[in-house]
């Protein structure tokens, strides 16, 4: 991005910006909230990087990669429209507590399955009860979030709760490679990562406990079909919400590369299990880079051009880390992707939640993150089903039909990009972020 995106302003502008960035971490509610996520969220990417390591060690097949992605799918397609109805009738603080509390359970269930060599099968099993309540959570959280602070703050409290899920995602990786490269215990090193996030589920209850703030529902509405409807047509019912969705998760559905990351880590840069840690942490190190550049600016003032050039270059990026044999320019290419990927972030939470009543955010929430989560799982399986298609059915080496699958959703991310500021003029017209 260039400064152009952003207003022009003096030095004591900016020293006031600067202020209003940081002011939003003396929030009581908000710091305790942050700490546990952070905490939480950091367990879960061990987690993440152990159950990719694992798999790929115990199969050696991509199609398996490919479905943890889809067995995480799945439960967002049936459950994400429960999960919003939830979340605007009932306490979104003890949702996220008990989903949390049963997301430790589902951990312990993968530490006991690796640690005894139990068939593959109930990892998926216990991915799958993993990804429901990550559902259930999701929505409750993203709903939670902007009751506990003033609405003057949420794009800040947004670029800093995103800011925790990518340093958890640079922390988490990079911890759960060096625990599983140790030397000793080769069987047993997954089951102590997946025992880590029963720990960190853990704490986080603990600190969400200390937050003070209580809502009170005025009406609970009944569970039928309309009222389950209600956040899918209230995105509907504005244009600029549902396209800059769509333009994120298409983003995402051909862009992703993660599922096949121990493939490049194992067949084409020769890194082990270290060197795949730190590919995963390249990502949420250039998204953490990008959160400090906002916490810094101003609100965006061109916000759909400047989210249009930031998918545009997460694309060129995934298509040169596709093509790349050389590790440190691999890491680059991720950590771009990382940083660009940011922006569309913040531009897509802060509008739906600006936009949306409070009684319905719970629903609306749950249909964002039904687009962009299952986009995520969903593109994780895609890039595993090419890599296997062009690989190993079609006479070539494992890891040439990984280069292909990289590389060509990294061009199917720019075709979408030419299509939606061809097609979608509104977007590229999109102008302040805190209008």
């Amino acid at each position: 991005m260039s400064n152009a995106e952003f207003s022009t302003e003096s030095a004591d502008e900016r020293e006031l910006t600067t202020t209003r960035g940081y002011a939003v971490l003396r929030n009581r509610d908000f710091r305790f909230y942050l700490s546990g996520r952070l905490i939480a969220l950091i367990g879960q990417q061990m987690l993440g990087m152990a159950v990719l390591w694992e798999v790929n060690n115990r199969t050696h097949s991509s199609i398996y990669l490919g479905l943890i992605g889809l067995t995480q799918a799945v439960p967002m397609f049936l459950f994400t429209l429960p999960a919003g109805h939830v979340a605007d009738n009932y306490s979104r603080k003890r949702i996220i507590m008990l989903m949390t509390f049963i997301a430790a359970g589902s951990s312990l269930g993968l530490a006991v399955v690796s640690a005894f060599q139990a068939p593959i099968i109930w990892m998926y099993v216990c991915l799958f009860i993993f990804a429901t309540t990550r559902t259930f959570m999701a929505a409750a959280s993203a709903s939670f979030l902007p009751s506990l602070v003033e609405r003057k703050d949420l794009s800040r409290a947004v670029n800093w709760s995103a800011m925790t899920f990518q340093l958890s995602s640079i922390l988490g990786p990079t911890a759960a490679g060096a625990l599983i490269g140790m030397p000793g215990w080769t069987h047993h090193r997954p089951a102590i990562v997946y025992a880590f996030n029963v720990l960190a589920a853990l704490i986080f209850c603990g600190l969400v406990t200390q937050v003070r703030h209580h809502r009170v529902i005025a009406i609970k509405e009944k569970l039928t079909f309309k009222t389950l409807l209600t956040g899918f047509r209230f995105v509907f019912a504005n244009k600029i919400v549902v396209r800059i969705i769509t333009l994120d998760m298409l983003a995402v559905l051909f862009g992703g590369a993660t599922a096949l990351l121990p493939v490049y880590a194992e067949k084409i840069l020769m890194v082990g299990p270290i060197g795949l840690g730190f590919l995963m942490a390249a990502l949420p190190m250039g998204a953490v880079l990008c959160t400090f550049i906002l916490a810094h600016r101003p609100p965006l003032q061109k916000a759909g051009r400047a989210m249009l050039w930031a998918v545009a270059a997460f694309g060129v990026a995934t298509i040169g880390f596709g093509l790349s044999h050389w590790f440190w320019l691999s890491f680059l290419m991720l950590f771009i992707c990382g940083a660009v990927d940011n922006v569309s972030v913040v531009v897509r939470h802060t509008l739906v939640q600006l936009l949306t009543p409070d009684d319905k955010r719970g629903r609306v929430s749950a249909v964002n993150n039904l687009f962009i989560g299952t986009s995520n799982e969903l593109g994780e399986f895609e890039s595993g089903f090419v890599a296997q298609l062009f690989g190993e059915t079609m006479g070539h080496a494992r890891s040439t039909g990984a280069v292909i699958s990289v590389v060509s959703g990294g061009i199917g991310t720019v075709l979408v990009v030419i299509a939606v500021a061809i097609f979608w003029p509104e977007i590229r017209k999109y102008g302040r972020l805190d209008a």
